[in-house]
C-alpha cells in the first residue's frame, strides 16, 4: 500500500483514517503494520482533543459505586467519617479528605485521581 497517514482535521478526515486502519489491519506486510499503528495514534490524539474524557462529579461516582455494590450511604460511614460527613460529601458540599481517598480507593479499587476534584483540591 501506498505510505500516506491521514492527518485528522475534521470528521471527514476522522473517518477516512479509520477506514484506513481497517485496510491496514488485513496486511501482512511490517511497513502496513507500523503505518497502523501510526494512524491509529493520530485517531487517538485527534479524538482525545475533540472528545475529552471527563471524570463525574464526586457525589455522582459515589452513587454508582454505592448502587453497584449493593450498598446503602450508611456503609460509607466507615470510610468516610460520620453520617453528617456522608451527606454532605453525597451532596457536594464537602470535598474529600486524603483519609477518606485512601479509603475509598481501597474500598472500591479504583484511582484517587477520580475521586479528587478537577482543581486537585483535597480537603486537609
Amino acid at each position: 500500500m501506498k505510505a500516506t497517514l491521514i492527518i485528522i482535521q475534521n470528521q471527514a478526515d476522522h473517518e477516512a483514517a479509520k477506514a484506513l486502519v481497517g485496510k491496514l489491519m488485513q496486511s501482512n506486510e511490517a511497513a502496513d503494520r507500523a503505518r497502523m499503528v501510526a494512524q491509529a495514534r493520530l485517531i487517538e490524539a485527534y479524538e482525545r482533543a475533540r472528545w475529552p474524557r471527563k471524570a463525574p462529579p464526586l457525589p455522582d461516582l459515589l452513587a454508582y459505586l454505592v448502587e453497584q455494590h449493593g450498598l446503602t450511604r450508611a456503609d460509607l460511614v466507615p470510610l468516610l467519617g460520620t453520617a453528617s460527613r456522608v451527606s454532605e460529601v453525597m451532596s457536594g458540599k464537602r470535598e474529600l479528605s486524603m483519609t477518606m481517598v485512601k479509603r475509598l480507593r481501597e474500598r472500591f479499587n479504583i484511582p484517587a485521581d477520580l475521586l479528587i476534584s478537577a482543581s486537585g483540591s483535597v480537603a486537609a
